[in-house]
């Protein structure tokens, strides 16, 4: 399986805006579903379709009670299917972490860490989780003094400017 994260747009067969109930037959054709908070959404709570599949799992975030307005992917289990995830060619799973920021800035994006700990492309919108999980070698970035997992464990793929802007107005 691959999938090829296209944020602004979305993920293959996944574009942002997409109608929520679209969203779920779809992802009910990937694997188990699970939905999570249907129906309108409220501060820090929004409808989500989980997707379990034998090797990993996708979150469909619908943000607004109606679209999909984010994707995240947790970082494939190692199995007998072969998945990819990239990020214009790089997968972003099986690259360092370190490798996959650099050839983000090298595209000409800004990076930022400070307000979450986690690299956030900004203008862009992929954001990377790095959790501890036994199958990810560690990592110390010769500029940290801490050790970090190697490799990513999640991303999200947002619309431009969602780190900007919240779904939920000034609740």
């Amino acid at each position: 399986m691959h999938i090829d994260l296209d944020p602004p747009n979305g993920i293959t067969g996944f574009p942002f805006g997409m109608p929520a109930d679209e969203v779920e037959e779809a992802a009910a054709a990937l694997g188990t579903v699970r939905v999570l908070d249907e129906g309108p959404p409220r501060k820090w709570r929004f409808m989500k379709i989980d997707t379990v599949l034998p090797q990993f799992a996708i979150t469909f975030h619908i943000e607004d009670g109606k679209t999909l307005t984010s994707v995240e992917i947790w970082r494939p289990f190692d199995g007998p299917e072969q998945i990819s995830v990239t990020w214009r060619g790089t997968d972003v799973f099986h690259t360092p972490a370190h490798e996959v920021m650099a050839r983000i800035e090298a595209a000409g994006y800004r990076i930022d860490e400070r307000e979450t700990g986690y690299p956030q492309v900004k203008g862009l919108t992929p954001g990377f989780g790095r959790n501890k999980r036994d199958d990810i070698p560690w990592h110390r970035d010769e500029d940290d003094e801490d050790a970090k997992p190697l490799y990513f464990s999640s991303v999200l793929a947002a619309p431009t400017r969602y780190y900007d802007e919240s779904p939920f107005g000034d609740e």
